[in-house]
Parts: C-alpha cells; sequence; structure tokens
C-alpha cells in the first residue's frame, strides 16, 4: 500500500476489485434473503386463505383453486431463491458459506416439505385436467399430500415467521436498503410471479365447473385436511422448545 501527498492510503487495484467483489457477494446474500422473505409473506397469506376454503368447499371450490393457481407463481419465486441460496452455499461462495445454512432439523425437513408441496400442486393441478370422471390417483395423491404437508409447513412457518416481517421492512429502509441494491426488481419478480399465478388461474377457471358439480356431492370436510391439521398441531407442540433461528 502506498501513500498520496496528502497522506491518504491507495489502495492497489487488485484489492479494490477483490474489495467490491466481496461486497457485492454481501449484497447478493441478503438480496437473496430478502426476495425469499417477500415470496415467503405472499405464500403464507395466500396458504392461509386456500386452507380457510377447505371446511367449505362445496361453497369456495372455485375461491380454493383461484388461489391454488395464484400461489404457484410466488411459489416458483421461493423455490428459486432458496435454489439459489443452496447452490451457491454448496459449490463454496464466500459470503454464502460465512452466511451459514439452515439449522440441520430445517435442512432435513427442507426435502420433504418441497417434495410434499410439488406433490400437492401438481395433483391438484393435474385434477383440473383430468375432471372429476378419470382422476386416476391424482385424488388419493391430493389428499396424501395435503396429510403430509400440514405438519411440515407448520413447522416452517414457526420457524421462520418471526424474521419475514423484519427482512421485508429492511428493504423499505434507506440505510438496510443500501446494502442490498435491487429492491425494485425483488418487488417486480413478485408481483410478475403474482400476475402470472392470475392469468394461469383465469385460464383454468373453466375446467373448476365440472368439480363444483361433483363436491355438491361430497361435502364433508376432506380427511386428510383433518388428520394434517391435528398433525399439524402435534408437530408445532413438539417443535416449540427447540431452537430454530
Amino acid at each position: 500500500m502506498t501513500l498520496r501527498d496528502d497522506t491518504e492510503p491507495v489502495r492497489p487495484p487488485g484489492q479494490i476489485r477483490g474489495d467490491g467483489r466481496r461486497a457485492d457477494e454481501r449484497s447478493a446474500v441478503v438480496g437473496n434473503e430478502r426476495l425469499t422473505a417477500l415470496a415467503g409473506a405472499l405464500l403464507l397469506v395466500l396458504i392461509v386463505v386456500e386452507l380457510v376454503t377447505v371446511p367449505t368447499l362445496h361453497a369456495l371450490l372455485s375461491v380454493h383453486i383461484f388461489v391454488g393457481m395464484l400461489l404457484a407463481g410466488p411459489l416458483a419465486v421461493k423455490l428459486g431463491s432458496t435454489g439459489y441460496r443452496f447452490l451457491r452455499y454448496y459449490t463454496g461462495s464466500p459470503a454464502f458459506v460465512h452466511k451459514g445454512p439452515p439449522r440441520l432439523a430445517l435442512r432435513v425437513l427442507a426435502p420433504l416439505l418441497v417434495a410434499t408441496t410439488l406433490l400437492l400442486v401438481g395433483s391438484g393441478i393435474g385434477l383440473l385436467a383430468t375432471g372429476p370422471t378419470q382422476p386416476g390417483p391424482l385424488l388419493f395423491l391430493h389428499g396424501l399430500s395435503t396429510l403430509l404437508w400440514l405438519p411440515l409447513i407448520a413447522i416452517h412457518v414457526f420457524a421462520y415467521t418471526r424474521r419475514v416481517p423484519g427482512l421485508i421492512a429492511d428493504d423499505w429502509t434507506a440505510p438496510a436498503a443500501a446494502q442490498a441494491p435491487g429492491r425494485g426488481r425483488r418487488l417486480g419478480v413478485n408481483l410478475g410471479a403474482l400476475l402470472a399465478g392470475a392469468i394461469a388461474a383465469i385460464l383454468v377457471r373453466p375446467a373448476a365447473g365440472p368439480w363444483s358439480a361433483w363436491v355438491k356431492t361430497n361435502q364433508n370436510v376432506p380427511g386428510p385436511f383433518v388428520v394434517g391439521m391435528v398433525l399439524a398441531a402435534l408437530a408445532l407442540i413438539v417443535a416449540r422448545p427447540l431452537r430454530w433461528r
């Protein structure tokens, strides 16, 4: 390192570039975390609405289907952002390695949660394609994935939900936002995902008709939903004493 005449330190160009690269990587970590938090918050709202419709599907099936398609957009964003973090961490990105992985229990649950989520959403979309006359194994898979998914998502929400409001708020405060440029892009990605989901929901709306007629003759609350909610409550009781943060 050399000194100018006014004794101000002058860093070599290589060091300046290295510092800039490290700063960019730190910003990428913060930006990824905030993108994930915003997508997660949108998903949580939509999931709550989706669950509320289940006990009265005979009256709210069209809402159930619309919201189910709508949440596919934010779900894709969240899977993409968490997958990106996973990739950067396990390929040795210094900033992501320094940030560290989630706790071991959450890392174990993550593949199960992703698999059941994809099965739940995928089987739901498949049921729209087949209709109620020939659903094949999809109706069973939709119920089974619901039963397995509910306790997993309950633990996931319990582990992360307290951090999400702060992460979203940080993106809208000037000093914190300066750590991670791209707030507008993060917002735009999530809004674009919602719009794509809304368009898909509108396009598949005609397929809801046959199911609306079918569900009126099957008005009982789905058994897998009831069992899944009980398992979710038990999972929260067991998980509450554990350290998730």
